[in-house]
């Protein structure tokens, strides 16, 4: 995360916090030590020296990044401006990914799905986007371990911890967060904490690309916390990281688009996630369904969903409906959710076409 904070505070902080915080006076440097005089630049002036984040990519920094009290190295500076990356970034992410998958992939049938919510769409942008703040201020304490450089995160290729680790990191990625979200995600529809936190989420019967961060802020906090543990644990490109950390991103928006592509045993794609949203109790992986074999937590998608003519059925729905109103009635009692009458739904659908 250093070469993201590197990036803003040239382009960006540097000169917010030179307008709002700015170094005091800049001394004179007596060149006789009694009468003449020239004024010390500000680079000259202050205690802060740049070094780049990475050897691959550097910003050289303005005038401005000298010109405040608040230096690059000050903690509470870096603090507040890992707090608005995380903010800013993830919501740029987030609307973009799920705006592009909404237009180009997600089934916009499912607007006529009987329970899909009145609103819904709004409803789910607002989940997000209130979650948000919530989700970075809980997030920034491990981006600015980071920075301090109390993680396992390297630049240089060659300080890959044995050979091939440049490749190996990106699997051990996956297998190690894929592990630990199943047991979080798990562990989040136990009856104790469910309703007060994991609920928000599955509000959502039927989900759109906009509800992929749809959460509880602590619910989302929670199901990102092994992608900052990891480094902590084990070593990690700088590059990969964000490489990585943008992928999750998109694939938390592919899992709820609802376009039924991965009809394998393995990937843990949207028609799984599908399953989970409609049925709660099953399908608890991120990437895989391996941890949901191992954990007897695994359902097999409905075949129909991978046929497009019977995916969008009624035959299909009503079969849906029926389990799912069983087990939203164990689950949480009486269902408080809002659906739109069936003209409704035609009239959203009409209006989205």
């Amino acid at each position: 995360m250093d070469i993201a904070l590197e990036l803003c505070d040239t382009y960006i902080f540097d000169y917010l916090y030179s307008l709002a915080l700015p170094a005091g006076p800049v001394p004179y440097n007596l060149k006789d030590g009694v009468t003449n005089s020239t004024m010390m630049s500000p680079r000259a002036a202050s205690p802060w020296r740049y070094e780049p984040a990475s050897k691959f990519i550097s910003f050289q920094p303005t005038d401005y990044a000298y010109m405040s009290s608040w230096t690059r190295d000050n903690v509470y500076r870096q603090t507040c401006s890992l707090f608005w990356i995380t903010w800013i970034a993830g919501a740029a992410i987030y609307f973009v990914a799920s705006s592009l998958s909404y237009q180009f992939v997600f089934d916009k049938t499912t607007f006529k799905h009987p329970k899909f919510l009145k609103n819904q769409i709004k409803m789910e942008i607002a989940q997000a986007t209130s979650s948000m703040p919530g989700i970075a201020v809980l997030t920034t304490p491990f981006f600015l371990l980071e920075v301090l450089g109390h993680s396992k995160l390297y630049d240089a290729l060659e300080d890959q911890p044995f050979a091939y680790y440049n490749w190996l990191q990106f699997p051990l990625f996956l297998l190690f967060t894929d592990f630990c979200i199943y047991f979080i995600h798990r562990g989040l529809h136990h009856p104790l904490i469910y309703k007060s936190l994991h609920k928000p989420h599955h509000k959502w019967i039927m989900p759109t690309p906009y509800a992929s961060v749809a959460f509880h802020p602590v619910d989302g906090f929670m199901q990102s916390l092994p992608y900052h543990v990891f480094p902590f644990i084990f070593p990690l490109q700088k590059f990969a990281y964000l490489a990585l950390f943008l992928f999750v991103q998109i694939w938390t928006v592919f899992i709820h688009d609802g376009e039924y592509v991965a009809n394998s045993p393995i990937i843990n794609g949207a028609a799984c996630h599908t399953m989970h949203h409609l049925y709660f109790n099953y399908n608890y992986g991120q990437y895989t369904t391996l941890w949901d074999r191992l954990g007897g937590s695994y359902r097999k998608p409905n075949e129909e969903l991978f046929r497009r003519e019977t995916k969008m059925g009624q035959k299909e729905w009503e079969k849906q409906v029926a389990e799912m109103e069983k087990v939203v009635k164990e689950v949480e009692g009486d269902d408080d959710r809002s659906y739109g009458t069936e003209e409704e739904l035609k009239l959203s659908f009409k209006k989205e076409n």
